[in-house]
């Protein structure tokens, strides 16, 4: 069997659009497996920290990013999938804001983007892998079945940060957050590396005011492609 008959579900779109909850869903669902690339850069940035390697230190990042030793698990819905890095669980740490800000510096680096891009295509596995990234049906698996855009507004998405910051007992400023979404959407999609947009044929779901359930029933009507 080759790899084109393993079927793909690519979930991208900017940070909190919810795809990271999505995927958790879809992949249960499914039965299949899940691939947060997101992470990936996350953990390259953590891993670079740990190892003292500044994050313009290209030829120190490829030699990180090519070496992680990365784990997923998934966890009951409303949480965010268990990250190990090394076999140590990581999932506080690359899900803060100054681990984010850091991943989206290395993700625009073209020889770090090349190092990951085999290990991300690891992941299609039988039965299936749910993919949540930016690049996903752009970059990674462009011969996906299914590809899902996921967005919504900065602002409901600086709302949602807000509150799960807040739950979680840290003070933070909504104005601060909203700023740091549209300056990295910015980021994100004037960069030359694998700019982030829709796949050409990427059916864009928009969850500004919809409920969780409500997108997952859009995006499974989605998956019934695949």
């Amino acid at each position: 069997m080759s790899d084109t008959d393993i079927p793909v579900i690519t979930v991208d779109g900017p940070g909190g659009s919810g795809k990271g909850t999505i995927t958790q869903m879809l992949a249960k669902k499914l039965g299949w497996h899940l691939l947060d690339s997101g992470a990936l850069y996350r953990l390259t940035a953590l891993a670079a920290s740990r190892a003292n390697v500044a994050l313009d230190d290209e030829p120190a990042l490829v030699k990180v990013a090519a070496g992680l030793d990365v784990a997923f698990e998934p966890t009951p819905p409303g949480e965010p999938v268990k990250v190990f890095l090394a076999g140590d669980d990581v999932t506080a740490e690359v899900r803060t804001e100054s681990c984010g800000d850091d991943a989206s510096k290395v993700a625009v680096i073209q020889p770090v983007r090349d190092a990951l891009l085999q290990r991300q295509r690891d992941f299609r596995i039988m039965p299936g892998l749910v993919a949540d990234g930016r690049d996903m049906g752009t970059v990674i698996f462009p011969d996906a079945p299914v590809k899902i855009f996921l967005t919504a507004s900065a602002e409901e998405r600086a709302q949602r940060r807000y509150s799960q910051l807040k739950d979680a007992g840290v003070s933070v400023s909504i104005d601060a957050l909203l700023e740091e979404i549209r300056a990295r959407d910015e980021r994100d999609m004037n960069r030359s590396a694998a700019p982030l947009k829709p796949a050409d044929d990427a059916q864009v779901i928009d969850s500004t005011g919809l409920s969780i359930e409500e997108v997952l029933d859009r995006c499974m009507a989605a998956a019934g492609q695949a």
